[in-house]
């Protein structure tokens, strides 16, 4: 069996969901990322992609400046353990219709893994881990 730890990635990034959607879509395009974590203090509150702050904020003619993530942050986010089976984190992801999932372990963010993350180590051939793999166009 494949575990979650063998693709998970552990360069995260969270933010507090006071901060803005300015300052999260900074941090996305300066640490060249499609997502933020959202916490609260150790927690994890949920998650906010590049694709919330426009569907959820700009479209919806929030003014970025002013509004915070909490406003738009996706909650109830579905989180593995480190040693879950990585197929099964796969068949989550496609249940919930979701990209990524955090990884938690005692309660604490550990990581993330994502859909490119298994395509990468388990379709290397594939269109989707061709892009997972490669430099970001940023």
């Amino acid at each position: 069996m494949t575990t979650v730890g063998e693709f998970m990635t552990t360069r995260l990034v969270t933010m507090d969901g006071n901060d803005t959607l300015i300052a999260a879509a900074q941090e996305m395009r300066d640490s060249a990322i499609g997502d933020v974590v959202v916490t609260d203090g150790d927690s994890v509150v949920g998650i906010v992609t590049d694709r919330d702050i426009t569907v959820r904020g700009v479209a919806e003619n929030m003014d970025p400046g002013s509004t915070r993530l909490n406003q738009i942050t996706t909650r109830d986010v579905i989180t593995v353990s480190q040693y879950d089976d990585a197929v099964a984190a796969a068949d989550l992801m496609r249940t919930y219709a979701v990209r990524r999932l955090p990884v938690i372990d005692d309660g604490r963010l550990i990581g993330l893994i994502s859909m490119g993350d298994l395509a990468v180590e388990r379709e290397p051939q594939s269109v989707l881990a061709d892009i997972s793999a490669d430099d970001p166009n940023n």
